[in-house]
């Protein structure tokens, strides 16, 4: 066997595919000038048969693949073809191919395009000499060296190492090793054995108590038939009294049955007057709603108009005060003018002297100030006015003024007319509102006597609506003690009917009323001796006809 061919791609210095041509048989040698990639191409078959670059790392696979320009290489591959022409290698061919292929994530082999592991490789080349304990199929540069400077101990190690005894010595310690492994292994067999043997021994002893507990159970059997086949007897024997007195109370529930059906028939007739009394509670209770509404409403009038007439009141009694003060003034005022009056005609005739006394001075003073103005006025004019023009001119202005003097007198004069006017209207609408408020007091007092009438009609109402109102409490309590004892009596009437129905009919209709109570389903009129309303002569037809049936 020996390497037939090389092929390489997608390492640092083989980007693109290299394969070598088919090499000879017997020697050959790889020569070229310095950076050529001799040591790389050693280092591609070391890659694929030695442990040398078994164990790589994610950075390590990153560096071994090519950088170069253009896309980034994802993968790599070296494929070493071989040639099996002696069989060393353990497949069926002449030619066999082993590829390994690195990636950033992946490191796989490759046999003949089929995927296999890396144990399964190492043992593939550990079967045609490649051992990994002997390392030294090939040889690296300075290897030669280092042997022949070895020493005799180092060199003894290396032969035994070549010779192959260190992998026996190695497979001896395994098999050592394993022979202890499998002493263990067989103590602990032993011991099971053991085991299994004390337990087979219990195991019979616990079959002989079986048997004997199979013979002893037989005879309890036998005794326990016995017990029970005597217990039968009696239970026969009892069951046969006990359905004499089922008889008996057959005859006693169908008793029971007639009076239960009195029963509906007083309770029908209960609940009849009970509808009729319930009609004239609901009619006496919104007659009573009526009242009570009538009794508000009357309160809330009775309270207006009693409101309104203390308005009135304070009204008229702020009114009559203001009108005593009003008089109290008066009385002093006309007091005042009597004695005024009297005082007056004391001083008139002296007043009517003085004042005749006063006109003739004041004439005079007045007609000596005309004289003394129209002499100033000639002694100024004749300073004030160069011409004739000019002082009329003046006088004509003096004229201007005193008009719209007198104007605006006269204006004043009329305004104070009209405000004398208002003043009057007034008066006369304060004098009308007063004759006003005196006849609406005399009708609020009206009101107010009225409203008094009718608020003590009403309270003679409302004690006589809350004396009906205490009966009709009175008969409800009464009707609702009434039903209750009904409902008593009914709860124990049905009590009974259930005891006098059998047991099966009687839980099948309690299922029947819950499942229509639970599920709200109509349609459901309940057991036929509840639905037959017929006059009491036909009691003992229906009773002879349904006999113990109860649906």
């Amino acid at each position: 066997m020996y390497i037939k061919q090389v092929i390489i791609e997608g390492f640092k210095s083989y980007k693109e595919q290299v394969a070598t041509e088919p090499f000879s048989p017997k020697h050959n040698c790889v020569v070229g000038a310095n950076g050529s990639g001799k040591t790389n191409f050693f280092h591609a078959i070391r890659f694929v048969l030695s442990d040398l670059f078994h164990n790589l790392r994610a950075e390590d696979r990153q560096a071994l693949l090519h950088e170069g320009a253009g896309h980034q290489v994802l993968s790599a591959f070296v494929e070493i073809v071989f040639d099996n022409n002696d069989n060393r290698i353990p497949v069926d061919r002449e030619e066999v191919r082993l590829r390994r292929t690195i990636g950033l994530k992946k490191d796989e082999y490759f046999l003949d395009k089929k995927h296999i592991t890396k144990t399964e490789v190492m043992n593939l080349l550990e079967s045609a000499g490649f051992s990994r304990s002997n390392p030294y199929y090939v040889v690296q540069q300075g290897k030669i060296a280092s042997l022949t400077l070895m020493k005799d101990a180092e060199r003894l190690d290396l032969l035994k190492e070549i010779g192959g005894t260190r992998v026996y010595e190695e497979r001896r310690k395994e098999s050592l090793k394993i022979m202890q492994e499998t002493e263990n292994r067989r103590k602990q067999i032993i011991e099971v054995v053991q085991w299994i043997e004390e337990r087979l021994k219990e195991l019979d002893e616990e079959k002989e108590e079986l048997k004997k507990y199979q013979q002893l159970d037989k005879q309890r059997r036998s005794l326990e038939y016995t017990i029970f086949e005597k217990e039968l007897s009696d239970a026969r024997q009892k069951l046969e009294e006990i359905e004499d007195a089922r008889t008996k109370v057959s005859e006693k529930s169908a008793n029971m049955h007639n009076s239960v059906l009195e029963s509906h028939e007083q309770l029908k007739t209960i609940e009849k007057e009970l509808k009729v009394l319930n009609k004239e509670l609901q009619a006496s209770i919104k007659e009573k709603e009526v009242a009570e509404r009538q009794k508000t409403e009357s309160i809330k009038t009775y309270a207006k108009v009693e409101l309104d007439v203390r308005d009135v009141e304070d009204r008229i009694k702020s009114e009559a005060r203001t009108k005593e003060e009003v008089a109290k003034e008066l009385r002093a005022l006309e007091k005042e003018v009597q004695r005024s009056r009297k005082d007056l005609e004391k001083v008139k005739p002296l007043y009517e002297r003085q004042l005749a006394e006063e006109e003739q001075i004041t004439k005079g003073i007045l007609d000596r100030e005309k004289q003394l103005s129209i002499l100033y006025q000639k002694q100024g004019r004749s300073t004030q006015f160069a011409n004739k023009a000019a002082r009329d001119r003046w006088l004509q202005k003096e004229i201007d003024d005193m008009e719209r003097l007198y104007t605006s007198a006269v204006l004043q004069a009329e305004k104070l007319e009209e405000e004398i006017q208002q003043l009057s209207n007034e008066l006369a609408e304060h004098t009308n509102s007063i004759g006003a408020r005196s006849e609406e007091l005399k009708e609020q007092e009206f009101i107010v006597a009225k409203c008094q009438d009718g608020f003590a009609a009403l309270k003679v109402q409302r004690d006589e609506l809350q004396e009906t109102r205490k009966k009709l409490w009175k008969e409800e309590n009464d009707l609702t003690t009434e039903l209750e004892k009904l409902k008593i009596d009914i709860v124990k009437a049905e009590k009974s009917l259930d005891h006098a129905a059998p047991g099966d009919i009687r839980r099948g209709l309690n299922s029947v009323r819950r499942i229509c109570r639970d599920h709200n389903i109509a349609g459901v009129h309940g057991p036929l001796c509840e639905l037959l309303d017929c006059d009491e002569k036909f009691f003992t037809a229906i009773e002879v006809t349904a006999a113990n049936r109860y649906g």
